[in-house]
């Protein structure tokens, strides 16, 4: 699952034709087609209807579709469920996910489809482990202008141990785990800098709010022809040797640094196919 690149989650209004349109040629990895923040109340149902249309006719090709569907608390919950299980989409994210059985409630509406959960709220990040481990979760998004709000953050330094908390329980279970986003969407230094945090704390990608926001988020998040280069010759130089250790550059290169080049020239053809 993790070869599959992450890099770039952009959210996008359910309700909005023209922005729907242009997703198709995006040159994103996932697309969040959003039925809850992005969208007013008296516009939720027509946004369903619209949504529905625009993933039917299709034209998305390999980009991860995921609708994110209003919170289990709402009254346009159920409607949602039910409209987002007949979706040709690829999973439904639930907002603020406080505990797994919130996964099981909407596991029971929707029976067919992989789960995402918006950790957003200080619950759930106590809960993350838990979260994370229900056989229905596949990836954890970051909700952290909400979470921010919960716990009155004025800096991400604020939010660290609920990020690497996020971090540590997807790792654990092995699912995907996004990055919040980067407010000041022109501020491409600033996102730079985030994505990069980002990246090392283990974050597969970062959710966005902008298109303009995408290269930047793509570069940082895939690997670099250096590493790409670095890999290979780990690869090589490992498997020449007797199958203990090798030296690279150096270093010693053992098998764990094997696991580790694989998985990045894994990364990398899977962004080339992508974006072929």
């Amino acid at each position: 699952m993790h070869n599959r690149p992450y890099r770039s989650a952009l959210y996008i209004p359910g309700s909005k034709e023209r922005a729907l349109d242009k997703a198709r040629g995006l040159p994103v990895d996932v697309i969040l087609f959003d039925l809850e923040d992005a969208v007013a109340p008296d516009a939720k149902l027509g946004a369903r209807a619209t949504l529905a249309a625009a993933l039917g006719a299709g034209g998305y090709g390999p980009r991860l579709t995921v609708v994110r569907m209003n919170g289990l608390d709402t009254e346009w919950a159920a409607d949602d469920a039910k409209a987002v299980a007949a979706m040709a989409c690829d999973a439904v994210l639930l907002p603020k996910v406080n505990l797994a059985a919130d996964v099981d409630a909407l596991a029971a509406m929707i029976p067919d489809k992989p789960i995402w959960a918006m950790i957003e709220t200080p619950q759930g990040v106590l809960n993350a482990a838990s979260i994370a481990a229900h056989p229905r979760m596949a990836g954890f998004v970051l909700g952290t202008n909400d979470l921010a709000k919960d716990i009155n953050s004025r800096s991400r330094a604020a939010l660290m141990t609920a990020l690497q908390m996020s971090v540590l329980a997807a790792k654990a279970a092995g699912i995907v785990v996004l990055d919040g986003v980067y407010n000041a969407f022109k501020d491409d230094e600033g996102l730079a800098v985030e994505c990069k945090e980002g990246r090392d704390m283990g974050f597969d990608g970062k959710t966005l709010i902008h298109p303009a926001q995408v290269a930047i988020c793509n570069a940082v998040f895939g690997p670099t022809d250096a590493e790409i280069e670095l890999a290979t010759r780990q690869i090589e130089a490992f498997e020449a040797g007797d199958g203990g250790v090798a030296v690279v550059d150096g270093k010693i290169v053992e098998n764990l640094h094997i696991v580790t080049a694989k998985a990045t020239l894994a990364k990398a053809a899977a962004i080339a196919a992508l974006e072929a």
